[in-house]
C-alpha cells in the first residue's frame, strides 16, 4: 500500500468539511479490505455530525472491514463528545492496521487514542506526510495548543504594494478569477473582520455567516450592505454609551488611540470564532502583523507609481531597512496574470 498516497486522498476528502467543522479539526479517512483495495471513505462533514472513521465504517457492513487498513490523518479520537469515540468502532469492525498522519494536540486524545489501539492488537503506523497533516489543521492546532483565535490577513495589490489610489479607488486590482479563489478562501475561516474606514469608503457585501467590524466611533449603519450578513459584530470605544441595533455590540478598550487588538483577539476566542480573515486597508493590516499566522497577498501586475497612493501595510515610519518584519513564502499560485502569495511569519515558525 502507498501509505503517501493513501493520506493525500485523506487530506483531499478532509478538506470537503472546510467552513463547517469548526470548531472540530479537518479530518478524512480511506478504508481498504484485506486485500488492499478501497472499500469506503469519509470524512467530517459538520460539526456535530460523524467524524470521518465512523463515516466510512458505517457505510460498511458489519465485517467488510476486518483484517483491513484505516487510514486517516489525524489520530482517531478515544473520547465522548458530539459521537462517541471513534477508536472503539474501529477496533469492533476488526481493524487490523490503522495508518494516521499525526497525533492529535487535544490535551484529551494526545496519544490515547493510538495507545488504545495498540493494546487492542492494532498496528499503528504515524507520522506519513505530517507536515502536510500539520498544516491542514493549523487552525486547529492553533486553538488547541495556544487556547487563542487563528488570524489571517487577505490583501491585493499592485506590483508596487498599493492597494488603492490616494482618493480611494480599488476597484479592481485583481482579475475575476482571483476574487473568485478570494471566496474560497473565505470559507476556510469562522469569520471576517474589517474595519468602519473600509465599510464607509467600499460599502461592500462580504457575504459571510460571521462579519466584524471595528467601528470605534460607531460610524457605520445598517444601510451598509455588510448588515446583510448572517452575523455581524461590533467592536466599539468603551466610553460611549451602548448603542441600539440587530448586531452584537460588545465594548473595547482603547489603546494608543485606537481599539486594542489584542483584546479583540481574545474576545473572538472566548467567543467561540476560532478563526478569522482581516479584509481591510494598510493600517489595520499592519497593526494586525504581529498578531498573524498567515498572510494571503494577491499581487496583480500593475504599477500604480504614484507615492500617494495607498500601501497594503501602512503603520508604522522606519529608518533602518533591518526593522522589517520577516515572513517565509509558503506558495505561489497563479491566477489568470494575477499571482497570490501565502506566506507564514518567521517569529511563529
Amino acid at each position: 500500500m502507498d501509505y503517501k498516497k493513501s493520506m493525500k486522498r485523506c487530506i483531499e476528502l478532509a478538506k470537503l468539511g472546510e467552513g463547517s467543522v469548526t470548531p472540530n479539526p479537518l479530518v478524512g479517512c480511506v478504508i481498504y479490505d484485506k486485500d488492499g483495495n478501497i472499500i469506503s471513505e469519509g470524512y467530517h462533514k459538520k460539526y456535530g455530525e460523524n467524524h470521518a472513521e465512523r463515516d466510512a465504517l458505517l457505510k460498511l457492513h458489519n465485517d467488510e472491514a476486518r483484517g483491513g487498513t484505516l487510514v486517516v490523518n489525524l489520530e482517531p479520537c478515544s473520547h465522548f463528545g458530539k459521537t462517541p469515540p471513534c477508536v472503539d468502532l474501529i477496533i469492533e469492525r476488526g481493524i487490523k492496521k490503522v495508518v494516521a498522519g499525526m497525533e492529535d494536540v487535544n490535551p484529551i486524545v494526545a496519544g490515547n487514542g493510538f495507545k488504545k489501539l495498540k493494546n487492542a492488537g492494532i498496528e499503528v503506523v504515524t507520522g506519513i506526510l505530517e507536515d502536510e497533516c500539520k498544516k491542514l489543521n493549523e487552525v486547529f492546532i492553533k486553538n488547541m495548543k495556544e487556547r487563542k483565535t487563528f488570524v489571517a490577513i487577505k490583501t491585493a495589490s499592485t506590483l508596487d504594494g498599493k492597494i488603492a489610489t490616494g482618493n480611494g479607488s480599488s476597484k479592481w486590482i485583481t482579475s475575476d478569477i482571483a476574487r473568485e479563489e478570494v471566496k474560497i478562501i473565505r470559507n476556510r475561516y469562522a469569520a471576517l473582520l474589517t474595519t468602519s474606514a473600509t465599510v464607509i469608503a467600499d460599502n461592500p457585501s462580504m457575504q459571510h455567516k460571521c462579519n466584524i467590524i471595528l467601528d470605534r466611533n460607531l460610524k457605520t449603519v445598517s444601510r451598509y450592505k455588510i448588515y446583510n450578513n448572517e452575523r455581524v459584530i461590533i467592536f466599539y470605544d468603551e466610553a460611549l454609551p451602548q448603542p441600539e441595533g440587530s448586531a452584537e455590540f460588545i465594548k473595547a478598550p482603547l489603546k494608543e488611540g485606537k481599539l486594542d487588538l489584542e483584546f479583540v483577539f481574545n474576545q473572538l476566542y472566548e467567543m467561540k470564532i476560532m478563526s478569522v480573515l482581516i479584509e481591510a486597508g494598510g493600517h489595520l493590516n499592519g497593526s494586525s502583523l504581529k498578531f498573524a499566522d498567515k498572510i494571503y497577498h494577491f499581487i496583480a501586475p500593475k504599477i500604480l507609481g504614484d507615492n500617494s497612493g495607498r500601501s497594503c501595510f501602512d503603520y508604522r515610519e522606519a529608518d533602518d531597512i533591518n526593522l522589517c518584519d520577516n515572513f517565509r513564502i509558503d506558495s505561489i499560485e497563479h491566477f489568470g496574470q494575477d499571482i497570490l502569495l501565502t506566506y507564514y511569519p518567521i517569529s511563529k515558525m
